[in-house]
């Protein structure tokens, strides 16, 4: 069976009092404010991880902004991995943003080899701006990167962003909650992707232009029928439960999503 993964960014709101009023980036700048002091950083981090094993996971999606290449130091990184290794808790990607440069793509890497991962699972401008060095640092650090479908609408831009996938080093991370956004059917998304599926976000969506998360059934993301795509595609690798609600907390919903794709997954 498939490694089940958690988001981390499934608690974007969660420095906010699950009430995010003004959008994602108030989310991202009060979880990079909340966790960027070394002084408390294990205490915070491990907060999340611990939630992360009670609600029935040991692997994890490590979001940016949860531990962010551009202010994590070595202290950090120490201290990520040790509250990680004493929960059992393994990291399967780097989630989020990983820059805008090659210099910043290349801190991303080291951060994500530094937490044992050999996933980037999100997007970078410098792929658009110097695709030779993006290739060369993901060789050195033996690691590969999930293009997420966000911007692209289709397939057929990913494939195209993705171009010759540099021998395996770029494929995608397909976001099922973004294709529902965009209106396109998030499983035969997957089938056209196929060999170029990296990882997987599943996540359901109210309803198409907006990005409301709910949990699996409720919206809009034919969930089922993308697990049955990914078996099609002979996908082995994570899946990520990914559910980031504005309003509220994420919690009991996500442990419904667990078990639902455990069921899915075993059918």
């Amino acid at each position: 069976m498939n490694t089940i993964s958690f988001m981390s960014a499934n608690y974007v709101t969660r420095q906010l009092g699950y009430r995010m009023r003004r959008g994602w980036g108030q989310g991202d700048r009060a979880a990079n404010e909340h966790f960027r002091p070394i002084e408390t950083f294990a205490a915070r981090f491990e907060e999340i991880v611990r939630d992360v094993r009670t609600m029935g996971f040991d692997a994890l999606d490590l979001w940016t902004s949860h531990l962010n290449p551009a202010w994590a130091t070595p202290a950090h990184v120490d201290a990520a991995r040790e509250v990680l290794g004493r929960h059992g808790v393994r990291v399967v990607s780097l989630a989020g943003w990983f820059g805008a440069t090659p210099a910043e793509f290349e801190a991303a890497c080291r951060l994500a080899a530094a937490v044992g991962t050999g996933l980037l699972g999100g997007s970078t401008a410098a792929l658009d701006e110097n695709r030779t060095e993006v290739v060369r640092a993901l060789r050195r650090h033996g690691l590969r990167l999930g293009l997420e479908n966000h911007p692209e609408k289709t397939p057929a831009e990913m494939l195209a962003k993705i171009g010759d996938g540099d021998d395996g080093l770029i494929g995608t991370t397909v976001d099922t909650g973004w294709y529902g956004t965009q209106g396109y059917d998030a499983a035969r998304a997957i089938d056209a992707l196929g060999p170029h599926i990296l990882h997987v976000h599943l996540k359901d969506v109210l309803a198409p232009e907006a990005h409301d998360s709910c949990r699996y059934g409720r919206g809009v993301v034919p969930v089922r029928e993308c697990v049955a795509a990914l078996k099609r595609a002979g996908y082995r690798e994570a899946i990520s439960v990914e559910h980031e609600p504005e309003r509220y907390d994420p919690t009991e919903d996500v442990v419904a999503n667990l078990a639902m794709l455990r069921d899915w997954l075993a059918e």
